[in-house]
């Protein structure tokens, strides 16, 4: 009987980062953000020496693709993604949200204007 449990020869994810609203304001940089991945992603404890367990790909100024043959999180990469945006400065404007099961996108957050307050108190 086959075991039913991966052996780490079949073990592949792929997560995917959306950029694509922030970029096209010309607020979000992908290629900055591709090499902060690769400069940070830990591989045996060592960052930045991805070899070819983790392959870093980026579409344009959409999104970034991160594949893994070793087990990956979802997790890591999204409190990479984090780090980047304090490191920037944009954590204040963009934060990333979940949106499948493989990646997630980074989007503005809901500001209200105050402005627009309750105009029915008078």
């Amino acid at each position: 009987m086959a075991p039913k449990t991966a052996t780490k020869s079949n073990i592949k994810t792929k997560h995917v980062v959306d950029f694509s609203r922030p970029a096209g304001d010309g607020l979000f940089d992908g290629a900055a953000f591709e090499k902060y991945l690769h400069d940070r992603i830990k591989v045996d404890g060592k960052p930045g020496q991805l070899g070819d367990k983790i392959k870093i790909h980026r579409d344009g100024s959409k999104q970034v693709t991160v594949t893994a043959t070793i087990p990956f999180s979802k997790r890591y990469l999204k409190y990479l993604t984090k780090k980047f945006l304090k490191k920037q400065t944009l954590s204040e404007f963009l934060h990333p949200v979940a949106t499948t099961k493989e990646g997630f996108v980074i989007k503005y957050y809901n500001i209200a204007d105050p402005n627009e307050e309750d105009d029915d108190d008078e």
